[in-house]
């Protein structure tokens, strides 16, 4: 809700900057439970908390060719009773005295500027959060990783095939065998000290297979282990999610703890901004083909692919599930990169250039700052505003589809939701 009552916010200030008429400012939608006003805005709550919205007089400019005061009834179809209709609407929004204080009449680049502060609010809000994140706690994505011992596998899987769970066939892991315990601190191998994870992994994958001696510190007490490694399948070091790479090195079976994470510079935020908004736009891009997934998941009893999208619903369960099953520093940090994620899927979604959008608004001002410069580069008269209404009937569509979808998530989460946790 806060994300959102801010993305709001940045609307309205720019618009009340520019002399725009804003007569409501609004928090979701249905009933208002809530609402006072302060000069010519309504502040206000309603019931549903999934959106919100900010009204601003004169978003549709008069029919072209006629009075601009005045609005001729004209309907020839469904549609162009639509695009009426909603002219009527802002017409009559229209209090006298207020003429200069229309959106259309405004600059295109104060539409602009207007239409794109909700989306930069939300997304100086993402960088905010997860550069706090990251200059403070650390990357995430840069774990340095400590030479003790987090949890100890129980099989060899190899690591092409992607699974977690053992099976009757695995060979069991020579430090499962060998008796190692998660606690347990690395500290000598094959005589030799180590003290980072960086070497006792660089010791095992060169040591192939065969009998190896590691010292580890258990409860105060310095033990001496005998595992015979094997030779297993694992990522090598140039390997991706996307190009995944393999060879044939040694294998101990034991996985380390996180000491701490790397902390980021100014430079370093900035350079992962750049990364991480390449991810949300493929992800957003990626929405329709896995709205399938969702639509199987909630009625085909499919298992729910963790890269779908959630309703608020899920967003919410989502976050439960991190305050309950996460604890001390980790459960906020995850918390605030969710925040992060959220607010700048917001900022890209609404950038989206169909109405009702802000980006469908953006588009239209954009054209209409093209068509002027060209009309004034090649001496012609300045052409009027242009009429989004147009574009309504396409608006009403893209609002059916969205609400088709927010109801499908809405039920997907609740039936078969996400788990984050297993």
């Amino acid at each position: 809700m806060i994300s959102i009552a801010l993305h709001e916010i940045g609307h309205m200030v720019p618009a009340k900057l520019f002399g725009i008429k804003v007569t409501q400012y609004m928090v979701g939608f249905g009933r208002t439970v809530w609402s006072r006003r302060r000069g010519d805005t309504e502040y206000g709550l309603k019931a549903i908390p999934l959106g919100g919205f900010v009204r601003m007089i004169g978003m549709f400019p008069p029919e072209p060719g006629g009075d601009p005061h005045r609005l001729r009834k004209a309907s020839t179809g469904p549609i162009q009773a639509l695009v009426e209709d909603a002219r009527r609407a802002a017409k009559e929004e229209i209090e006298p005295g207020d003429e200069d204080r229309v959106f259309y009449r405004k600059a295109w680049w104060k539409k602009l500027i207007v239409m794109l502060g909700g989306p930069a609010m939300n997304v100086v809000l993402a960088l905010l959060l997860a550069g706090g994140v990251l200059m403070t706690f650390g990357n995430p994505e840069k774990p340095v990783l400590a030479p003790t011992v987090s949890s100890v596998s129980e099989c060899v899987i190899p690591a092409s095939e992607g699974r977690v769970a053992c099976e009757p066939d695995d060979a069991p892991a020579p430090a499962a065998e060998a008796g190692f315990q998660p606690g347990d601190e690395i500290v000598i191998f094959n005589d030799q000290p180590v003290t980072s994870w960086e070497q006792v992994s660089a010791e095992i994958r060169a040591a192939g297979a065969g009998p190896v001696r590691i010292g580890v510190v258990r409860d105060g007490e310095q033990l001496t282990l005998s595992p015979d490694l094997i030779m297993a399948e694992r990522p090598t070091a140039d390997s991706t999610v996307d190009d995944p790479e393999y060879s044939e090195v040694g294998f101990l079976g034991v996985s380390p703890i996180i000491d701490h994470y790397e902390k980021e510079n100014v430079a370093g935020v900035m350079a992962w901004s750049g990364t991480f908004m390449t991810r949300m736009l493929d992800a957003m891009a990626g929405i329709p083909q896995r709205m399938g997934n969702v639509w199987d998941a909630a009625f085909g009893g499919a298992e729910r692919d963790p890269e779908t999208p959630v309703s608020i619903v899920g967003a919410g369960r989502i976050g439960g599930e991190i305050v309950s099953e996460l604890a001390g520093a980790e459960r906020i940090v995850t918390f605030i990169m969710l925040l992060a994620t959220f607010n700048m899927a917001i900022a890209i979604f609404n950038l989206v250039p169909l109405l009702p959008l802000d980006g469908g608004h953006a588009a239209g001002a954009i054209w209409e700052g093209i068509k002027r410069g060209w009309a004034r580069a090649t001496r012609r008269p300045m052409p009027r505003p242009v009429d989004v209404a147009k574009g309504l009937p396409i608006a009403y569509g893209v609002a059916f589809l969205l609400i088709g979808m927010a109801v499908l998530l809405i039920y997907a989460d609740i039936v078969n939701p996400i788990r984050l946790f297993g």
